[in-house]
């Protein structure tokens, strides 16, 4: 059987997962001008990984954002999409506000943190009707937006992700950060707030109660109460 055949098979049938991991490791955007759009992502606070460039004009550009385990490239010679075609690129965030304030202090024109109003208009870029203002109501994880632009309008989307449906991480409890980790203590502190509350007594064991939580948030099982 041709692989091709496989691939039109029926769509409800399953096949094996995968054996060798798969990291997504790079996404390229494509930008007019290089240097203008280095200064822009190294403006933003992003680590430069590489600046290549080749006698046939070729060149690469990668920049790493704080805890990304996925990287951008532009350059010359590397895309034949149009400068500003890479549209709605999650940036996923612990706490938007933070997040958008730490944008503003370094001259980024970010909009004001929305929730959409109905499923997809997050990516409605020509028509804002369905953008409402202020974090989605009662802050749910995965519902609160805010957008940004490089020089070319390329544009970016953070997400505020807070607790991970269930079977979206897998492997080890880890944090990128010192900031990931210092506000998944404060989570786990308030929702421990709440269960000697529930309880109505000191829990002497709060060390396992917080890992516990914090574990059981990352890989999106039921949190303790």
């Amino acid at each position: 059987m041709k692989s091709s055949e496989l691939l039109a098979g029926d769509p409800g049938e399953t096949t094996s997962a995968p054996t060798v991991d798969m990291k997504l490791e790079v996404v390229i955007i494509p930008v007019s001008d290089v240097d203008r759009s280095k200064e822009f992502y190294a403006r933003l606070g992003w680590r430069l990984d590489a600046d290549f460039r080749f006698d046939n004009g070729f060149r690469v550009v990668q920049f790493t954002p704080p805890g990304s385990a996925c990287s951008v490239q532009f350059g010359t010679k590397l895309t034949s999409a149009a400068p500003g075609a890479a549209q709605g690129s999650y940036l996923v965030v612990s706490e938007i506000s933070l997040a958008r304030d730490e944008f503003i202090s370094r001259g980024v024109d970010v909009s004001n943190v929305f929730h959409p109003g109905a499923p997809g208009a997050q990516f409605q870029t020509q028509n804002a009707s369905g953008l409402v203002n202020g974090p989605a109501p009662g802050h749910p994880s995965y519902g609160s937006f805010s957008t940004f632009s490089d020089p070319d309008g390329n544009r970016w989307l953070l997400q505020e992700v807070t607790t991970r449906l269930p079977g979206r991480v897998t492997g080890e409890t880890a944090f990128t950060s010192a900031t990931d980790l210092s506000q998944a203590l404060q989570r786990a502190a308030a929702a421990h707030g709440r269960h000697e509350a529930l309880t109505g007594k000191a829990d002497p064991n709060w060390p396992d109660w917080y890992a516990e939580y914090m574990v059981r948030e990352q890989s999106g099982d039921e949190l303790p109460r």
